[in-house]
């Protein structure tokens, strides 16, 4: 009866002690990313004038790291290949705005704001092969208006204590994710398929 109970105890400690472990684990894979602050701007030109659209409604919707990750080299080892499992943003496209009167009205249209109301990314890997220092590739796939492409885009980052600012640039085609370049003052202003994307934002992570 004593051993079959120290047996139990025994095996019950392990169940607890491996289930704490897993939970650890979990814990530091699903680290919380936050955004402390988030702008995105869209630039382009028409037969007119050259325009842009910004916003700063940009959140993280998804972020899975490497359960090895933490500490003081956070930051560091995240930007690594493999480092990061899932990290995905979400750009809410009816907050884009422009300071071209009767631009926002026919960006939201052709952004189909109503059907698709987020532009989103989702990193797939960096790539550091060919890349300056300091610079990292990202790779992932851009949604736009509900259509998905895989894209590249060179960023940099610039750690200051727990956080990281990272910037980037993004060149594409309006074209590409089947949006029509959008025309006003009935077709006299028209729009070039041409866009440059540029973001900048500061994350945090508690380290530990």
């Amino acid at each position: 009866m004593g051993r079959r109970f120290i047996l139990g105890w025994s095996a019950a400690a392990l169940l607890a002690a491996g289930s704490c472990l897993a939970a650890r684990l979990a814990a530091l894979a699903d680290i919380p990313l936050a955004m402390d602050s988030a702008k995105v701007t869209i630039a382009g030109t028409s037969n007119i004038h050259e325009y842009t659209a910004s916003t700063t409604k940009v959140r993280v919707t998804h972020a899975r790291l490497g359960a090895s990750l933490e500490g003081a080299e956070f930051w560091e080892n995240a930007l690594k290949p493999g480092a990061v499992q899932t990290f995905e943003v979400a750009v809410a496209a009816g907050t884009l705005t422009s300071p071209k009167e009767g631009l926002d009205k026919n960006m939201y249209k052709a952004l189909k704001v109503q059907e698709h109301p987020d532009i989103t990314f989702r990193l797939v890997r960096f790539d550091l092969t060919g890349t300056p220092a300091g610079v990292t590739k990202a790779i992932g796939v851009l949604k736009i208006a509900g259509v998905e492409r895989e894209v590249a885009m060179q960023i940099t980052t610039k750690r200051t204590g727990t956080t990281l600012a990272v910037q980037g640039r993004l060149d594409l085609l309006m074209t590409d994710y089947g949006i029509k370049p959008p025309t006003a003052m009935l077709g006299m202003l028209k729009t070039d398929p041409k866009v440059t994307v540029t973001f900048e934002t500061v994350l945090s992570v508690p380290l530990t």
